[in-house]
């Protein structure tokens, strides 16, 4: 050591200990470079050299793999700045000043409890007391520039990053349903049954237009979902278990599933307490989409639709929520009301009355907002009935594509269903016959593992035995849903619109349906008499005049 770092150290200093901090960022480094590490722990020569004795060298590195970017997870930090705070310290060494912290807060934070209790600071460049002018000054230089060290490091990581996502070639952990070959391209999952799984998900979610009625659909099927562990044990293995709602809002706003490669959907930070936070980004401002960089399962333009139709659903996103989805109350016009007096989108309220439960159409989200008088309320029954009467006159001309389109829906329905059940069977089968060959190749002797076989086997064949039972009971459920008398039944109430449309069999949740068909919007203004303005699709329109009160 040089002559000047003898005159810092004193005999205050030596009556104290040294504390040895070691670090390196990753457990890869602490693995693959050891030079370092051994430098590090060779600094015990210089204090040596000093004067302090090798029992009063103590040695932390209890850090090793912890990045220097914080102090909140690193343990052996927190306890050095703790005996240096309370003077047990007399010199801190470390190889340099990105092993003991690369954050200018951490850094400054222990110059200052140095300073304060007349604590020396080593490297590999010299011994530096906190409490002078020039040793402060280049010790915050030093700790400034291993911060920005930091950064370069960083920002030359995720340029790297950046330009290989630029062209669709960076891996990302692909979604259920797509997985990588051997020469690195995504493509979709090679299990037909998992494909075939996600392509009735999105089928029945464009039908029902409500991701819970998606699970509900596949519960009633008795259909499993696929899932593929991502941690634990079995990491990589696909398992089977009912659908849940979570599942289908993440492959539903997932749009990987359009084929296009998307890098930069969500942001993390750190909070205070050092926990990462992650928030989606919308869509406009995400870093990079590629369509088309590998198949899909539907186009970009569905996966648009789907992501309206969540947001239309959403009750608490937006003063003025779309169509959502069809409910199991009376109100026909549910989501499609607008008020004629100030433009707002009228909601429901639902009263007993002798005739049942009934609707009124009210416009009441100004006065909730402003404790003011509701704008308007309208009784629903009567606008209820006349719009029927309008549908039934719309729809008359088409009553033989509603025939055939009805009877061509539940049919392809079934056959979906069907089919999945039948490859959970041949999923079933498949596993049994491997756990048949694993026993018949293990020695009939070896009983450990024979009777630990035979027992795995003899679960595959039961649950084989299930999903056969299963399988044969829902498709004889199926073909007496749908056998030839029933199917004349559909054409015939097809054929008559009107009888179809006031058959007590029918859900006001088909009728909804059936009315979102044909409109776009009706437009209520109540005066001495109401005001009906109706907006089909395609741009035809109707007005007429109704006559209080319309509760009769």
């Amino acid at each position: 050591m040089i002559h000047d770092a003898h005159q810092k150290v004193t005999s205050t200093h030596l009556k104290r200990s040294a504390y040895l901090y070691i670090r390196q960022s990753t457990i890869r480094q602490v693995f693959e470079n050891t030079e370092s590490t051994q430098r590090q722990y060779a600094l015990q020569q210089n204090a040596i050299a000093l004067g302090w004795p090798r029992e009063r060298i103590i040695i932390i590195d209890t850090d090793l793999g912890q990045s220097g970017a914080s102090a909140i997870d690193r343990e052996g930090f927190q306890r050095l700045v703790a005996e240096v705070g309370m003077g047990r310290a007399g010199i801190v060494l470390g190889l340099e000043v990105s092993r003991l912290a690369r954050n200018s807060t951490d850094w400054h934070r222990l110059l200052e409890i140095c300073a304060l209790t007349d604590t020396l600071i080593l490297d590999e460049d010299g011994v530096y007391d906190p409490a002078h002018f020039n040793d402060r000054l280049l010790l915050g230089l030093k700790g400034t520039m291993s911060e920005a060290e930091l950064h370069v490091l960083r920002a030359r990581l995720q340029g790297g990053i950046l330009n290989k996502a630029k062209r669709g070639e960076l891996y990302v952990r692909p979604p259920l349903g797509l997985a990588y070959n051997a020469e690195g391209q995504c493509i979709l999952d090679p299990d037909q049954q998992v494909q075939e799984s996600l392509r009735l998900l999105f089928a029945t979610f464009r039908r029902s237009g409500s991701a819970m009625a998606t699970v509900k659909a596949f519960r009633q099927q008795g259909l499993k979902f696929p899932r593929r562990l991502r941690s634990g044990p079995g990491k990589g293995d696909l398992v089977w278990a009912p659908l849940e709602h979570g599942h289908v809002l993440r492959i539903l706003h997932n749009p990987r599933y359009t084929g296009a490669f998307v890098y930069g959907r969500t942001h993390s930070r750190k909070t205070i307490e050092g926990h990462l936070v992650v928030s989606r980004i919308p869509q406009e401002q995400w870093c990079m989409v590629i369509p088309g960089a590998h198949d899909g399962y539907i186009s970009w333009d569905d996966y648009q639709q789907n992501q309206k139709q969540l947001r239309d659903n959403a009750q608490i996103l937006g003063k003025d929520r779309r169509h959502g989805p069809p409910r199991e109350g009376p109100a026909l016009l549910q989501g499609l009301i607008l008020c004629g007096r100030c433009g707002k989108r009228m909601t429901l309220r639902y009263h007993v009355r002798k005739a049942g439960l009934e609707p009124d159409y009210v416009c009441q989200r100004e006065g909730i907002a402003n404790a003011e008088a509701l704008c308007q309320q309208i009784p629903g029954a009567g606008i209820d009935r006349w719009m029927g009467d309008l549908l039934v006159e719309v729809v008359s001309p088409m009553n033989l594509d509603v025939a055939l389109t009805v009877q061509q829906e539940l049919q392809s329905r079934l056959e979906e269903a069907d089919r999945l059940r039948q490859k959970q069977v041949e999923r079933a089968r498949y596993e049994a016959d491997l756990a048949q060959r694993r026993y018949m190749k293990v020695d009939p002797d070896n009983r450990l593992v024979a009777d630990t076989l035979e027992a795995d086997w003899n679960h595959k064949l039961r649950a084989l035995t299930e999903a056969q039972k299963e399988y044969e009971q829902r498709r004889d459920q199926d073909r007496k849903v749908l056998n030839d008398e029933q199917r004349a039944a559909v054409l015939s109430l097809a054929a008559d619109f009107p009888r179809l449309w006031r058959d007590p069999n029918t859900l006001d949740r088909d009728r909804k349906r059936m009315i979102r068909l044909l409109l776009e919007d009706v437009t209520l203004t109540r005066d001495k008499e109401i005001t009906v303005h109706v907006r089909f699709r395609g741009g035809a329109t109707r007005t007429l005049q109704l006559q209080l009160p319309l509760n009769a």
